[in-house]
C-alpha cells in the first residue's frame, strides 16, 4: 500500500528552513520531537545531514516518523559490485590522451537485457576524494527496468539527477517525486530512494553529479539582488506518503566506493510523517530567470548557476550546477556565444534538448563534452563565423537547454568513457577553420 499521490509536493519556503507534512491525520507529533508514545504506534527517528553542532543556518536534520526504526531495514550485508560506478580518487590507465573529449548518446540496453536505475549507472568523469567528502562524479544512467522491490542510499554524497530522456518516479523516504526532462531532483545523502521509469518508453536516460562535498544550496545573487536566477518557492519538496509492503526486499548501500546489499521482509519506504529541512527536492528548470546584458558585451557564465556546492574558499564551488535556457540576446557590437576561455574549473556539459548555440554540429541531446582545467575551448568555426558575420538583431534562443557540472579540481576519465564507441575522435577538428586574419592594418577583420 501507499499513500498520498506523487503530485502532492509542498513549496520549499527556502534553504535551511523547517516544514512539515504528513500522510494520515495526526501522526506528526506536535510540540515533541520524540514523544513516550508516537501516534499510530510509529517509532521517532532523526536524519542528520550535518553536525549536531553545526552553525542554526547550516544545521540540517529532519525527524521522521516511521512503522519501524530504520535498524530493522539493515540485515547483514554482502559485498556486491556495480563494476561501472567509479568513485574518486580513480585514475585509471586507459591510455585516452588529455584534450577536449565529447561523446555521443550512450546507448540503450541491449535486446533482452533487463536494467535498473542503480545497475545503469556508469561514471563518465571523477574529482576529489569521496573519503575526505571533497569533489565529485559525473554518471550516465540508462536502465529498462524498474525497482520494485530493490532500494538504494548513497552515503557517499548526495545526488542531482537530470532526466534527457523519459520522466522517472523518485520515491523517498520522504515521499514521492516525479520528474521529467527540464527538471531536476537533489537527493539528499543517506536517504533511502527507489527509481522507477513513467510512461512508455523502451529505456529512460540522464545524467547524476554525485557531489561528496557540501551540500547543493542557491548562489549568492551579490549585486543581482532578491530576484532572478533560481529562486527558493521554485524547489518543492513531496508530501510524506510510505510504502507499506511485508514482502522480500532488498537495500543497496554505496559506502566509501563499495556497494553493500541487505535483505529485509519490508520496504524501507515506510515514514508516516516527518518535518525539518533536510528533505529531496525537485525544481523545474523552466522557472530559472536568466539575466544578461541588455547593451554590450555579457557576463561571465556563473550568471547562469542553478546550485552550488560550496567549500571553504569564498566563491570557489566544489561543484556548481549551471544551465543554459532559452534567453533573449540582445547585446550590441558583441560577440554573443561564449567567448574563448581557460580557466581554473573543469566543465562536464551536457545537453537535454534541442541545440548548443557554440556547438550546432556533433553536440546532441544525450550527449556530453569535457574541458578540463586551463585548457582552451569555445565555439566552434560554424558557430564563430555566424556569430561574428550575422546580423546583431535580437535573438531568442528556443527549444535549447544545455547544462554543466562545473568543479574546481580535475575531472578524471574512466575507462568506460574512454572506451565508448560514441567518443568523437574528431571533436578537436571542429576548431579547425579558425584561420589566421590577422593582417596588421588596424581594424582589420
Amino acid at each position: 500500500m501507499v499513500t498520498a499521490p506523487p503530485s502532492c509536493l509542498k513549496y520549499m519556503p527556502g534553504f535551511g528552513n523547517d516544514f512539515e507534512t504528513e500522510s494520515l491525520p495526526g501522526a506528526l507529533p506536535q510540540g515533541q520531537n520524540s514523544p513516550q508514545k508516537c501516534p499510530y504506534g510509529l517509532y521517532a527517528e532523526q536524519l542528520s545531514g550535518s553536525p549536531f553542532t553545526a552553525p542554526r543556518g547550516a544545521n540540517e536534520r529532519s525527524w521522521l516518523y516511521r512503522i519501524r526504526p530504520s535498524v530493522r531495514h539493515m540485515g547483514r550485508f554482502v559485498r556486491i559490485d556495480y563494476p561501472l560506478w567509479k568513485t574518486a580518487p580513480c585514475i585509471e590507465d586507459h591510455g585516452l590522451a588529455l584534450g577536449p573529449l565529447r561523446w555521443g548518446p550512450v546507448p540503450p540496453p541491449e535486446s533482452g537485457e533487463k536494467r535498473h536505475f542503480i545497475a545503469g549507472i556508469s561514471t563518465i568523469t571523477t574529482a576529489g576524494d569521496a573519503l575526505t567528502q571533497t569533489g565529485m562524479a559525473s554518471h550516465i544512467y540508462v536502465f529498462n527496468d524498474d525497482m520494485v522491490d530493490d532500494y538504494f542510499f548513497n552515503a557517499d554524497g548526495e545526488m542531482l539527477i537530470v532526466p534527457e530522456c523519459g520522466a522517472i518516479s523518485v520515491f523517498t523516504e520522504l515521499g514521492r517525486m516525479e520528474v521529467a526532462p527540464l527538471e531536476i531532483c537533489v537527493i539528499p545523502r543517506g536517504m533511502t530512494f527507489q527509481v522507477r521509469g513513467l510512461g512508455d518508453g523502451d529505456f529512460w536516460r540522464g545524467y547524476i553529479c554525485e557531489n561528496y562535498g557540501a551540500k547543493f544550496t542557491l548562489p549568492d545573487r551579490g549585486p543581482i539582488g532578491a530576484n532572478c536566477l533560481a529562486n527558493p518557492r521554485d524547489f518543492k519538496t513531496p508530501v510524506a506518503a510510505f510504502e507499506d509492503k511485508e514482502t522480500p526486499c532488498r537495500v543497496h548501500v554505496k559506502w566509501g566506493g563499495q556497494f553493500h546489499v541487505t535483505d529485509i521482509g519490508h520496504s524501507p519506504l515506510d515514514v508516516v510523517a516527518w518535518h525539518g529541512n533536510y528533505a529531496p527536492c525537485k525544481y523545474d528548470l523552466a522557472t530559472f530567470s536568466p539575466v544578461g546584458a541588455i547593451l554590450f558585451d555579457h557576463p561571465d557564465p556563473s550568471i547562469f548557476t542553478v546550485l552550488t556546492a560550496p567549500t571553504e574558499q569564498a566563491g570557489t564551488a566544489n561543484v556548481d550546477f549551471v544551465i543554459f535556457p532559452p534567453r533573449w540576446l540582445v547585446a550590441e557590437h558583441s560577440f554573443r556565444p561564449p567567448w574563448y576561455h581557460r580557466n581554473i574549473m573543469s566543465e562536464f556539459m551536457g545537453l537535454i534538448c534541442g541545440r548548443y548555440d557554440a556547438k550546432e554540429e556533433g553536440f546532441v541531446p544525450g550527449g556530453f563534452s569535457l574541458h578540463n582545467m586551463m585548457l582552451p575551448h569555445g565555439p566552434d568555426a560554424t558557430g564563430f563565423l555566424k556569430a561574428t558575420e550575422g546580423d546583431l538583431i535580437p535573438v531568442k534562443l528556443r527549444d535549447t537547454m544545455a547544462f554543466m557540472f562545473e568543479t574546481r579540481l580535475a575531472q578524471h576519465v574512466t575507462r568506460f568513457a574512454a572506451t565508448l564507441e560514441s567518443l568523437q575522435d574528431d571533436y578537436p577538428d571542429c576548431w579547425e577553420g579558425l584561420e589566421r586574419k590577422f593582417d596588421g592594418t588596424p581594424g582589420a577583420r
